[in-house]
């Protein structure tokens, strides 16, 4: 016997009656503003060539780690799933097999913010009525599977849909950006930009890092022997991707730490970690370079984020068969008020620099975030991210960063994904999450009515405009 799929239209929502009416008429003012995206990782060759997505299993759970991550956990290999490997030996190959697979452990994912980013997609974008199960496995693959066949899931058509007005996608400098110069050639009229993301060319750890950087100079131009030809290919592109549409970049550092060293030996630093004798020097030359980019920000006016505090690929295992971002990235402490001590000695004060900060260590949000961007102008508190993209992370994030950075102090909310049918739920989420928090203030007397239907609207749009450059 099949089980009913039903969206409760008060879903999130405060369970005490007066509040939750209060947060379901702040929704109602917020839900159908136009979504926009200022980071993720969706693929630029969805939009510049608007194919058809292939299959359900090669859309919803091959790419997407926080799926296989919660399967691998309880004991399905990644194999079985089709994740590609490293070296192209045999995954498998037989998507209706991996939907079943998928089908079968769908209970694994109750109570996490992957059911409700899918139960959304499968109700929502699918018009599916019944729940996920093994008994339904082949419904939902038939149905979802006849559905990408139609004109109306190509990407460009879902996009639109999806009432989006823009989608940031993130690169390397060693991309030639292609994609993004044949979406602006085919007169589409849906904007999807580029951010500037250098640590291949930045971190001395990355694997071929001496190889990137040579590779970096050459389409630049530059003679990267030196620092000051180095730091010309870093200019070189970003007025590269600025031209593609940028208005940010990203940096994915182990840790927040910046350096302000002189010239003389930030140089040095330099000859050092290129040639590979002092790789004990990667740290220093990581947090040289976020006072780098600071600068040349004030420079361009190029927004910068910082996603610091993850140890990436934990899993030797799955990294070595699998390669990276499959899922095993964990949280980290952070620290950042000493961290980012030298950067904002430089910069902190300069209206011309915009850093958005994000974390992994949400015990850092009331004691040393939140008092940063309630005092430097520069700083702004980025949503919830990865781990803590979730009801309940939401909600402990308006309640730890409120107090002492405000509202405005905050981006709204990026959704920072691979996988492009859930961004409309994930905004569905923050909003629904927000309009509960400040419904909770209205209640309390803490804020007037007017006053939070103003802020629903800045944390759903207006303030992820301004705090992107867009």
């Amino acid at each position: 016997m099949t089980r009913s799929l039903t969206l409760h239209p008060d879903r999130l929502f405060p369970a005490d009656p007066a509040t939750r009416a209060i947060a379901r008429d702040l929704h109602a003012g917020v839900k159908d503003l136009p979504i926009v995206s200022p980071h993720g990782h969706t693929d630029p060759a969805w939009f510049a060539r608007d194919d058809a997505f292939s299959d359900p299993a090669s859309l919803l759970i091959v790419p997407d780690h926080y799926v296989f991550r919660m399967l691998m956990s309880q004991g399905v290999a990644l194999d079985r799933l089709g994740v590609p490997t490293v070296d192209g030996s045999d995954t498998a190959r037989d998507p209706r097999a991996i939907w079943r697979l998928f089908a079968d452990h769908y209970h694994l994912f109750r109570g996490t913010p992957s059911r409700l980013w899918l139960d959304w997609v499968f109700a929502e974008a699918f018009g599916l009525d019944v729940r996920l199960e093994a008994a339904t496995a082949d419904h939902y693959y038939d149905r979802i599977d006849a559905a990408l066949k139609t004109e109306a899931f190509r990407p460009r058509a879902l996009f639109e849909r999806f009432g989006i007005e823009l989608i940031a996608t993130t690169e390397s400098p060693l991309d030639p950006l292609d994609h993004h110069a044949a979406i602006r050639a085919s007169g589409w009229s849906g904007r999807v930009v580029t951010a500037y993301r250098p640590d291949p060319v930045v971190d001395p750890e990355t694997p071929g890092f001496a190889v990137n950087v040579r590779q970096f100079g050459a389409t630049a131009g530059e003679n990267v022997s030196d620092f000051a030809g180095y730091l010309a290919a870093h200019r070189f592109h970003r007025a590269r991707f600025r031209a593609a549409g940028a208005t940010s970049t990203d940096h994915g550092h182990p840790s927040a730490a910046t350096a302000d060293l002189s010239a003389e030996d930030a140089a040095a630093l330099y000859l050092r970690v290129l040639d590979g004798s002092s790789i004990t020097d990667a740290e220093r030359f990581r947090a040289q370079m976020l006072t780098e980019m600071a600068g040349m920000s004030v420079e361009d006016g190029m927004v910068m984020q910082l996603h610091p505090g993850v140890y990436r690929s934990h899993n030797a295992d799955v990294l070595a068969r699998f390669g990276r971002d499959k899922g095993g990235d964990i949280p980290l402490p952070g620290e950042f008020v000493h961290a980012l001590k030298p950067l904002l000695d430089r910069y902190g004060n300069d209206p011309r620099l915009t850093l958005i900060l994000f974390t992994l260590d949400e015990d850092v949000y009331s004691r040393e975030l939140a008092p940063l961007a309630g005092n430097y102008p520069c700083l702004r508190l980025g949503p919830p991210w990865w781990f803590h993209d979730s009801p309940e992370g939401m909600r402990r994030f308006r309640e730890a960063a409120t107090e002492t950075g405000g509202f405005y102090n905050t981006v709204g909310f990026n959704d920072d994904t691979r996988a492009f049918l859930s961004i409309p739920a994930r905004h569905d989420v923050a909003r629904r999450m927000d309009c509960s928090f400040l419904a909770r203030l209205v209640a309390e007397h803490r804020l007037e009515r007017d006053e939070a239907e103003e802020v629903a609207r800045a944390l759903a749009y207006d303030l992820v405009k301004k705090a992107y450059r867009l």
